[in-house]
């Protein structure tokens, strides 16, 4: 029994962050209704990453294991009075809607709140539910942009180099999987749901309380140098070096400890604290030099040995081959009846008496549409009619 058995979330979203969010609970046991088109989400039918040979989208499958899918038609009165019966003994409804759509539809936080003021309803956005931005794209990389993080690395002149993930996405899902849970457990103290509202523009700058801190009480401009330096407020040398084979990341260390290992005389005199600030570019320039001499497993044994702070650069292949990922458990493999063998990654938290699990992999269209239904009352032959007047879509297997 996973540690949310027994919870019930609606989860109208789409694209990443809403399913990432939901599958988090789900991960936890509580039980995720995923509700869909009649045609399915829009992300089970798109490229992702250029992967081939899928008949579902990769990226659906990593966002939406431990579902089940109702598929209805939320525009037809019959496929949205069947989402209604279903909010009423719901705990969580997650809806990641361009703002208004969701009081368009018939599905805001005031309507569904009179149905169940128990219901605990998450509300995603870009930039939050009004504003002078409520109406713009809340897309990863122009929030990544407007953040000020890209600015926070790299070399000064040179374009911004985004993260290698979707970090805003990802940021927000954790954001509002943990609104969802101190909702629940404030519901669980008082009886009363309430409206959690999450945005990714406040998710990714708040996440940057150092860095900005560092700019409003330090007032220490955000300045990148001209070497590739790992972050503005980070003395150096700090960032990924090239070595006779890859790359290593080395992150600042003592300047005489580096000195002495890598055989750069000038560090050995320098201050730490003022050097390694006012002769950045110098002392990143000098790493770089010497740390192309010797293969990447050399000098990773020397600093460490030294006790200098340091790491592979690693990509996917030598991720899912690394033995602390392999002990941890960090993937989790599920057969899936139309993509065969499915890893990937799991849920990270570790519970000692109530685990996660993956009791489903990700489902097909309307996969449990009629099982839902039938557990909120409705007999097979009302399913049946409503399947044939097109406001819902069955998929069983």
């Amino acid at each position: 029994m996973g540690i949310l058995s027994g919870f019930r979330v609606l989860d109208c979203s789409i694209a990443m962050a809403g399913p990432f969010a939901a599958q988090r609970l789900g991960d936890l046991g509580a039980d995720v209704v995923k509700v869909e088109p009649v045609t399915g989400e829009w992300q089970r039918h798109v490229a992702a990453g250029g992967a081939e040979g899928n008949k579902v989208n990769v990226s659906f499958l990593s966002l939406n294991r431990n579902k089940r899918s109702l598929a209805i038609d939320l525009k037809s009165p019959e496929g949205k009075a069947v989402l209604l019966d279903l909010v009423k003994t719901a705990d969580v409804f997650l809806q990641n809607y361009r703002p208004g759509v969701a009081k368009r539809l018939g599905v805001d936080y005031d309507t569904l709140s009179k149905l169940n003021p128990r219901l605990v309803y998450v509300s995603m956005s870009g930039y939050g539910e009004d504003g002078p931005y409520v109406q713009r794209p809340g897309q990863d990389l122009v929030l990544q942009g407007m953040s000020g993080a890209m600015l926070s690395a790299g070399r000064e002149g040179e374009a911004p180099t985004a993260a290698g993930q979707y970090l805003v996405d990802a940021i927000t899902a954790y954001t509002a999987f943990e609104g969802a849970l101190a909702a629940l457990f404030h519901r669980e103290r008082t009886g009363e749901g309430q409206l959690v509202q999450v945005n990714m523009l406040d998710a990714i700058t708040t996440i940057q309380m150092q860095e900005l801190s560092v700019y409003t009480v330090g007032h220490k401009p955000q300045q990148r140098s001209a070497e590739p330096h790992a972050h503005v407020y980070i003395r150096a040398p700090y960032g990924a070096f090239a070595t006779s084979d890859g790359f290593i990341i080395v992150a600042f260390p003592k300047l005489k400890t580096l000195g002495e290992v890598i055989g750069e005389d000038s560090f050995l005199t320098m201050v730490d604290e003022v050097d390694s600030w006012s002769r950045r570019d110098e002392i990143f320039a000098k790493t770089r030099e010497k740390l192309k001499t010797k293969t990447s497993e050399e000098w990773l044994a020397l600093l460490r040995a030294a006790d200098i702070w340091c790491g592979p650069v690693y990509g996917y292949a030598d991720l899912v081959e690394d033995e602390q990922i392999k002990h941890n458990g960090t993937f989790v493999e599920y057969e899936h009846p139309t993509e065969g063998l499915v890893k990937t990654p799991g849920f990270p938290i570790k519970f000692s008496k109530t685990p996660s699990t993956v009791e489903r992999g990700a489902p097909v269209t309307g996969q449990h549409t009629r099982d839902i239904l039938r557990e909120a009352g409705y007999d097979d032959a009302r399913i049946d009619a409503l399947e044939k007047a097109g406001a819902i879509a069955s998929g069983e297997l």
